[in-house]
């Protein structure tokens, strides 16, 4: 659950040490309601926008502050909630060969200490982590790039793709406060959760590609003009929390 607040990934790979099949697999299925670092920066952005602007000053930060704070604090709730449901339904069972109080016994891996190796460092951190890193990115990262970029890009009676796929997506985004775009941008941004505002950002902008702005002012005029209101940011906050994981995940 905390490795999740890092990278929901490894959070996933940390769960190889838990001994039951039943207790891994539900802590896997709820480790991405927890926000990771590629969600944080959308939580807090927004959050900034749309509930710091509710007043000015110190009492602004402190407000936006209590707002991501409070979304941190419903994730773990619905960790344990989800957590329980699947306990008692699908992944019902004895936690251990022990009696149910008891639950499963925890082991922690821990590696053998030796004398680092100059050599081997570095041969490992180049071969088994750089290039494995890199090698998964473009598999992923590459093609979902190229198809962000011909749905912006190719255009149908001067309306691109993006375009389609948002208005097509609209109606059922709107029963989850939500509008096309933002549906469509978390959908595409299945590779790294950190590209779904860009994402967002290039849709309403009408741009061939994405688009990265560091003035919050900016960010926020963009999406009020595009209809955005407060019930909007909280709706985006809490699809942030709770959408499906990145792919990596």
């Amino acid at each position: 659950l905390v490795c999740g607040f890092g990278c929901n990934a490894c959070g996933v790979v940390g769960c190889r040490i838990i001994d039951s099949p039943r207790e891994k697999l539900i802590a896997i299925l709820t480790n991405s309601f927890v926000p990771c670092n590629g969600r944080f920066p959308l939580l807090i952005t927004v959050s900034m926008i749309f509930i710091g602007s509710l007043s000015t000053g110190f009492t602004a930060s402190f407000l936006s502050t209590l707002a991501v704070l409070a979304i941190v604090i419903f994730g773990i709730f619905m960790t344990l909630f989800i957590s329980k449901i699947l306990s008692k339904t699908i992944l019902k069972g004895s936690s251990s060969t022990f009696i149910l109080e008891f639950p499963s016994t925890f082991t922690l891996e821990l590696p053998p200490y030796r004398p680092p190796q100059v050599g081997r460092i570095i041969y490992t951190s180049i071969m088994d982590r750089t290039l494995f890193v890199l090698g998964r990115a473009i598999l992923v990262a590459a093609p979902a790039g190229i198809i962000i970029w011909l749905f912006a890009n190719i255009q149908f009676n001067s309306v691109s793709i993006l375009t389609y796929v948002a208005n097509f997506f609209d109606p059922f985004a709107k029963l989850l406060g939500l509008d096309g775009y933002i549906l469509t941008a978390f959908i595409l941004g299945l590779p790294a959760n950190e590209i779904v505002l860009p994402i967002i950002l290039m849709s309403y902008m009408q741009s061939g590609t994405l688009i990265n702005l560091d003035d919050t002012t900016a960010i926020g005029q963009i999406l009020l003009q595009n209809g955005w209101t407060l019930l909007t940011a909280i709706n985006v906050m809490i699809f942030t929390l709770l959408h499906f994981p990145c792919s990596t995940t």
